[in-house]
């Protein structure tokens, strides 16, 4: 046989092969397709929520203390012992290392700008983030950790722990599901069709906005006295979302 005709030759085989694999791709997008319309037919889909207002049993805060001075080691030292006297008085009224967490220290130039931009001393910062569920001793840790020194009470957030959350997560399924299944239930009945099962379900839960509040130093100072520092967590909410997809016919 010559050259020329096996290459002819060669040339319809690739034309053949090429042409049974664009069939049998053809065949299984067709498959593919229809098995997914298969599980999209014949089902309804339905969104369920329940929620229950709860008190939060944890609150946040930041204490902190700030300190000006001639030098940076003059605002540094000073600032360090304050400090360490407000964390010796936060652990004497029985707060854990886990509890206390350091979220901020500098120290850093101030300047005058009135003629020339010269240094006028150095600011020493450093704070705390306290984590506690031991709401009832608000009042004590910020009027206490006042009177060892700290001079800056950043925003108080009371919040609901993963504890609460998982004591709370059974019922507010069994709630979303039920209420799921309600609306499900009235929609098959208008369609005038019967649910037969469920093919899928997802959950989405929130455990609530945090509850901030505000400490002014300013005000505290004012009114320093026997009074201890008014702290109300109030309430917060615990939500549970569930998309149930049902099976009708």
């Amino acid at each position: 046989m010559s050259q020329e005709n096996k290459n002819d030759k060669s040339y319809y085989v690739i034309i053949a092969l090429s042409v049974v694999l664009v069939l049998m791709s053809a065949t299984i997008y067709a498959i593919s397709q229809s098995g997914s319309e298969k599980d999209t037919e014949n089902t309804i889909s339905m969104s369920g929520y329940a929620e229950q207002k709860v008190v939060p049993d944890t609150a946040t805060l930041r204490i902190g203390v700030v300190v000006q001075s001639a030098t940076a080691k003059e605002a540094s030292d000073e600032n360090a012992a304050l400090m360490s006297a407000v964390i010796a008085e936060l652990k004497a009224m029985g707060l854990q290392d886990k509890e206390i967490q350091t979220s901020y220290v500098s120290v850093y130039p101030v300047y005058n700008y009135d003629n020339a931009q010269t240094i006028t001393g150095y600011s020493a910062s450093n704070s705390v983030q306290i984590t506690t569920t031991k709401l009832d001793n608000l009042s004590e840790i910020i009027d206490r950790s006042t009177a060892a020194g700290a001079n800056e009470i950043g925003s108080i957030s009371f919040s609901v722990s993963d504890d609460m959350q998982k004591q709370l997560r059974e019922d507010l399924m069994n709630e979303a599901v039920a209420d799921a299944s309600s609306k499900a239930t009235t929609l098959a009945k208008s369609l005038g069709v019967e649910i037969t099962g469920v093919q899928t379900s997802s959950v989405s839960e929130n455990s609530g906005s945090r509850v901030y509040y505000e400490y002014d130093m300013a005000t505290a100072e004012k009114g320093s006295g026997a009074v201890s520092t008014p702290i109300q967590p109030g309430e917060s909410t615990v939500s549970m979302s569930v998309q149930v997809t049902y099976y009708i016919e």
